[in-house]
């Protein structure tokens, strides 16, 4: 009986013996309520288990934050030939590294996820880099158009911008109806295109400005628009209107007797005053309107133009003063129009600058109808009866810009209202 109690002793004494070079809990291996080793609380990220592996000289007192690792143990068992190879690895390295044991499909998961999150991260650097590099088209300076007149007086730089913003609230004023004609009675478009193209001649023959032909049709339309007339009375109107132009705009103001001498004597010096003052005083006094040309030199200035831009701009805009048809466009709209057709017109392709779409606050769609219409004119320039321009724009003093072959590719693009 001692003797049996002596062997169940030792056989308890056996059991209770914890195995050499790994730490287990009290748990046996017949302890039926014992947890599965794939749930040992060794998965990465788990709570630190005390029945883990752990490499020598790495505690929480003594280990740096550099040389601090975690041991990846999943699915697979701790066995104890599996604990001294671990345990002789880390006695053998200098620095700490990475043990990570785990089955085929854990790794897979593992590697595919830090894939998918890699493909994430360059994904979202791209769209980071497009929106960056759409920012920055966005705030793309416009070149300043007034800084090379900063020493100049006369340009006002200060506030010239000023200057055209009430042009621009007030050009509206200097507009006629586009169908006044219908209120007249004995004459039609035809005659007045016929006048203004006769007075576009005069204006050359006289040597006179820009600024007075502008005004001079301008002063014909708003005083038609208010006064009927005869037929036989419409020359007049225009001389007149060109009398008045000139005192407004000219320093050399023609005397009356030279224009009584272009309309071959058909008016007195009399009739003429006469004219004169009924004008005015339909008009009010009111000569202070803005026209297509205080725009054009704006305009050109902000598309940086050369010489050849500038003619062909002109050439275009005053075959559009011969047309009645283009009295429904504001003179800041005439203006943009005649410079986008004429850089399209040199080029070769739609041309229209961001500083030109700021500055005028026409954008191309905006411009394509009355440019279209421009095209047109300038097809037919040197046709017919009226080529008062087409004339005078063949000269070699207006760069011969009626020469040049009109941008016929503008025609089959169709207006923005359309």
């Amino acid at each position: 009986m001692d003797r049996s109690r002596e062997n169940i002793a030792s056989l308890r004494a056996q059991e209770a013996a914890p195995m050499e070079g790994v730490r287990f809990g009290a748990r046996t291996a017949n302890n039926s309520d014992r947890r599965a080793l794939r749930d040992i609380g060794n998965l990465a990220g788990a709570p630190q288990n005390p029945n883990a592996v752990r490499k020598r000289g790495l505690s929480d007192e003594n280990a740096t934050d550099d040389k601090k690792q975690c041991v990846f143990l999943a699915d697979r068992p701790i066995t104890r030939r599996f604990a001294a190879t671990l345990a002789n690895q880390s006695r053998t390295d200098d620095h700490l590294q990475f043990s990570i044991a785990t089955s085929s499909s854990t790794y897979q998961n593992f590697i595919l996820r830090d894939v998918e999150e890699t493909k994430e991260e360059e994904v979202n650097i791209e769209i980071e880099e497009i929106e960056m590099e759409d920012l920055e088209e966005e705030e793309e300076e416009v070149p300043e158009i007034d800084s090379c007149d900063s020493s100049n007086p006369l340009a006002v730089v200060d506030y010239v911008q000023d200057i055209y913003n009430f042009y621009r609230r007030t050009e509206d004023l200097g507009c006629v109806c586009p169908n006044y004609m219908s209120n007249q009675f004995d004459i039609n478009e035809k005659m007045r295109a016929i006048l203004i193209d006769w007075l576009i001649e005069v204006h050359y023959k006289f040597e006179l400005m820009e600024e007075t032909l502008f005004l001079t049709v301008n002063v014909i339309d708003r005083f038609l628009a208010l006064q009927t007339v005869v037929r036989k009375k419409l020359q007049l109107v225009g001389v007149t209107a060109m009398l008045l132009a000139c005192k407004y705009e000219e320093v050399s103001v023609p005397v009356v007797d030279d224009l009584v001498l272009i309309c071959d004597r058909a008016y007195t010096r009399g009739e003429v005053l006469e004219m004169e003052r009924l004008m005015v005083n339909t008009l009010q006094f009111n000569m202070s309107v803005p026209t297509p040309y205080v725009f054009m030199r704006r305009f050109l200035k902000a598309a940086q133009s050369d010489k050849k831009v500038e003619l062909l701009s002109f050439f275009l805009i005053e075959l559009s003063l011969v047309e009645y048809q283009m009295l429904k466009f504001r003179p800041s709209h005439l203006a943009a129009a005649a410079i986008y057709t004429a850089q399209s017109t040199l080029s070769g392709f739609k041309h229209w600058s961001k500083a030109c779409k700021m500055h005028t606050m026409y954008s191309e769609e905006q411009l394509l109808e009355c440019s279209k219409a421009m095209v047109e004119f300038h097809q037919r320039a040197g046709q017919g009866s009226l080529t008062g321009v087409h004339r005078k724009y063949t000269a070699f003093k207006y760069g011969c810009a009626a020469k040049h072959e009109p941008a016929l590719f503008l025609l089959d693009i169709r207006p923005a209202n359309c």
